[in-house]
């Protein structure tokens, strides 16, 4: 693909400046709401309506919605089917709430999930509903495995993020959340290196990295000096989100199944963030044709009303029954809403438009980067990609990059949002201005989003 910067620059006309002024909705959240609260800190609005890939504030401004509620919205904001999803439950006056107990509903989105997976798994599989969040189907998984197994260690990989409950955060790589809580509630966490190719941990990346970190797991687990006890799991996400939408190779995925498989270990895929069509494919590990034994969902899964479960092989479901519960997790309006939106993502292919999307957003990305030297890497999978900023002046790494850049990155995304596009930041100190819309995003959309991009960037790289 041959882009021209002054193409994207062209893509669409100026937008205006946004004042992003402090409103009375606003001053009263930051005086009420806890010092936990984050989104609001880099992205200060007050919102009133939205659908599609747009949202407005209180103040009547419009604003592309680039993250989607953290890759929830799989079809954006109030899509019809998922609207008419949900007034038919309410119309049918279907129970609201029914903790575990089955309905044609729920019966429904089981047998559209499992369609939904491969068929290789979901023949043998279980499924567990959990609590609203994907952290609770985290520790589901984890008690699974646990149970399961009989073993207690879980090998997770640096720059993971699966949740913020105790247990899930001992498995998160990044250390600002844990370090003020000192010892955390679950042991025995082992952090591996993952497949970052931009910054590989070997110093080495490509093929060469991705054969050396499957030479140190497979020696880790082998030797019996290593000092790590036989793990319950490993658990990994074929594409790591919050760590700036780094996707581990297909080859690296392909060994990981086959060390695993071969030492006897459950592999969980954490699929919250990256699954339904996000990546281009119905679930990212199906990029490398692997099978997992557990596979963690959420976000999309409820159509943007809270759900997660844990789907897994048979063979684990050694639980006692009541081993895992949650008083939300019977919620229809989310089922049939999910359910609405898997057939949907299947009947309109959304994961080839997302893959078909995303590649051209990724080259839209990748010309800026010719003009703009502090675009140091442009990655990830369909339209679940992030832009790494360094400072292209400074002391480069062992693999000749130059060094990260969050304040760049910071004012990139307020230029973003004072032209009208939210994005988010994410990967190491905050440096990844990270891309995640809406999968109904259309070609002219996309250029959109790359001309304020472009825009935005030539803005903060002038002021800086």
């Amino acid at each position: 693909m041959n882009i021209a910067v002054a193409d994207i620059e062209a893509a669409t006309d100026e937008p205006p400046l946004y004042q992003l002024d402090e409103n009375p909705l606003l001053a009263r959240q930051a005086r009420q709401e806890s010092n936990a609260r984050s989104y609001p800190r880099r992205i200060p609005l007050a919102l009133k309506r939205a659908r599609g890939i747009h949202v407005e504030d209180v103040e009547g401004r419009v604003f592309i919605d680039c993250l989607a509620g953290a890759g929830t919205l799989a079809l954006g904001h109030n899509h019809p089917v998922v609207v008419e999803a949900i007034r038919q439950v309410l119309a049918d006056e279907l129970p609201l709430h029914t903790l575990d107990l089955t309905t044609p509903v729920k019966d429904r989105f089981v047998q559209d999930l499992f369609g939904a997976l491969p068929a290789e798994f979901a023949r043998r599989a279980k499924i567990q509903f959990c609590g609203p969040t994907g952290t609770d189907a985290v520790e589901a998984a984890l008690k699974l495995v646990r149970t399961a197994t009989g073993r207690s260690t879980v090998l997770a990989f640096q720059g993971g993020y699966h949740g913020m409950s105790q247990g899930a955060l001992s498995l998160m790589g990044n250390l600002k959340a844990k370090t003020p809580l000192g010892a955390l509630l679950a042991q025995g966490v082992q952090f591996l290196p993952f497949p970052y190719d931009y910054r590989c941990p070997f110093g080495l990346g490509g093929e060469q990295g991705v054969e050396v970190g499957l030479r140190y797991i497979a020696n880790l687990l082998s030797d019996p000096e290593g000092g790590v006890q036989p793990p319950a799991a490993v658990i990994v996400e074929a594409v790591q989100g919050e760590a700036g939408a780094i996707p581990a190779a297909d080859a690296w995925l392909r060994g990981l199944r086959e060390i695993t498989a071969r030492a006897g270990i459950p592999l969980i895929l954490d699929e919250i963030q990256s699954g339904f069509a996000r990546t281009g494919r119905m679930f990212a590990f199906e990029h490398a044709q692997i099978v997992p034994d557990v596979v963690v969902l959420s976000k999309a899964i409820g159509g943007s009303l809270p759900l997660s479960v844990v789907v897994y092989r048979d063979e684990l479901d050694k639980w006692q029954p009541g081993a895992h519960a949650g008083t939300f997790r019977g919620n229809q309006m989310a089922m049939a809403a999910g359910s609405a939106v898997i057939r949907h993502i299947q009947e309109h292919d959304l994961a080839r438009h997302a893959e078909q999307v995303g590649e051209h957003l990724r080259g839209l990305l990748q010309a800026l980067q010719r003009t703009y030297p502090q675009l140091g890497d442009v990655r990830g999978r369909g339209l679940m990609l992030g832009v790494e900023i360094v400072e292209p002046d400074g002391e480069p790494d062992a693999l000749g990059h130059p060094p990260l850049d969050p304040a760049l990155a910071s004012a990139i995304q307020r230029e973003c949002l004072k032209r009208g596009l939210i994005l988010e930041l994410g990967g190491r100190h905050g440096s990844v201005v990270r891309f995640l819309p809406p999968l109904i995003i259309r070609h002219e959309e996309v250029e959109q989003v790359a001309g304020i991009f472009a825009r935005a960037v030539s803005a903060a790289v002038s002021a800086g």
